[in-house]
């Protein structure tokens, strides 16, 4: 893993990004369209790894390593519309040797959106079968999960 910086990257346990709601984003009806939620969680889970120093294309190139969805749990609570400014957080709920767990949700100042649990495998970037993730990044992502969840 390669870091910008030689001290150790601190990223708080719960990751929030900004969203705006555009045009694009929504139904004929102004409202967000239900996949492209998907896409909102999918950038937020992308800018935490980016700010633990880790940049997914470096994961990559540098370490053969890709994270890959392999199953959602997602609860549509109420509707994102246009124009609404969300915040998407990510925490990390279990780090395994091959496997990440995520707690995501999307809010609207602070009322809950959407909340989702997100299970990605970490597979060999040449092959896609299931890898162990480097130790470094292992011992780094469990500093990370959340108190009180399971650790590897």
């Amino acid at each position: 893993m390669t870091h910008a910086t030689s001290d150790p990257v601190r990223v708080p346990r719960t990751f929030s990004l900004p969203t705006r709601v555009y045009w694009e984003d929504t139904d004929a009806g102004g409202v967000v369209y239900h996949a492209q939620y998907l896409a909102f969680l999918e950038r937020a889970r992308s800018e935490w790894v980016r700010a633990l120093g880790y940049g997914q294309d470096a994961l990559r190139l540098d370490h053969g390593l890709v994270f890959a969805v392999r199953a959602m749990r997602i609860d549509f609570r109420k509707p994102a519309r246009l124009d609404d400014l969300l915040q998407v957080t990510v925490s990390l709920r279990r780090c395994r040797h091959a496997s990440i767990v995520f707690a995501q949700s999307i809010l609207r100042g602070e009322e809950l959106l959407l909340d989702a649990e997100v299970r990605c495998a970490a597979l060999e970037a040449a092959t896609f079968r299931p890898r162990a993730i480097p130790p470094a990044l292992h011992q780094e992502l469990n500093r990370l999960v959340e108190p009180g969840a399971e650790q590897e």
